[in-house]
């Protein structure tokens, strides 16, 4: 049987809210000033235009 994963606790949950937000932000930021954001995707760091 497999083992179940223990539910995330409350400052995990908010500490994932807080990242989330600052990637939106970091988006924001990167597009007024026309600079990428780097990336993981397939194991490899990239450059995305947002």
């Amino acid at each position: 049987m497999p083992k179940q994963l223990a539910k995330p606790s409350k400052e995990a949950l908010a500490g994932l809210k807080a990242l989330r937000a600052a990637a939106r932000q970091a988006r924001k930021v990167a597009k007024v000033y026309g600079t990428p954001i780097y990336i993981e995707r397939n194991g490899k760091v990239v450059a995305v235009k947002p």
